[in-house]
């Protein structure tokens, strides 16, 4: 009985691992953050709607198929968040701190770049004025994420 109930733990475990990104990991201002990939449109209208909360260390970064302006809003999203936008080059380019959650639907305000970029890593709100995040701020990958 004992070994069926470690079995069962060791397996949700593996199922959870699976969901929260494949250990996947990016680095900024020196924290690290372990991040779900959003990389197809299917993921990327997705992102984090319908969640209650994310722990503290956990951020979803979202990757574009070429570097120009981009848009984000909040639509169906229940977390506030820090919405950072960085170039092909991983630098920090523009930045959307505490954006308010929005149940307005298609009503909700967009936020926009104010750079063209390629990359958007979604972080709980609070997160770019703790680590006093300036533009030029360089993002670190894991090696299993894909960039050009």
């Amino acid at each position: 009985m004992r070994l069926a109930a470690i079995s069962t733990l060791a397996f949700g475990l593996l199922l959870s691992g699976c969901a929260m990104g494949n250990g996947e990991w990016v680095e900024l201002g020196g924290q690290r953050y372990s991040v779900e990939i959003a990389d197809d449109d299917a993921e990327r209208a997705r992102g984090l709607m319908f969640r209650d909360s994310m722990p503290a260390d956990h951020g979803m970064l979202f990757i574009h198929d070429y570097e120009e302006p981009q848009s984000y809003w909040m639509k169906n999203t229940r977390i506030p968040l820090d919405i950072l936008y960085f170039d092909n080059g991983r630098r920090l380019v523009s930045q959307q701190r505490d954006v308010p959650p929005c149940a307005l639907g298609d009503g909700c305000p967009p936020y926009p770049s104010d750079a063209a970029a390629r990359y958007v890593l979604e972080l709980n709100a609070g997160e770019a004025a703790r680590l006093k995040l300036k533009n030029g701020t360089e993002l670190r990958f894991s090696s299993g994420i894909p960039h050009p």
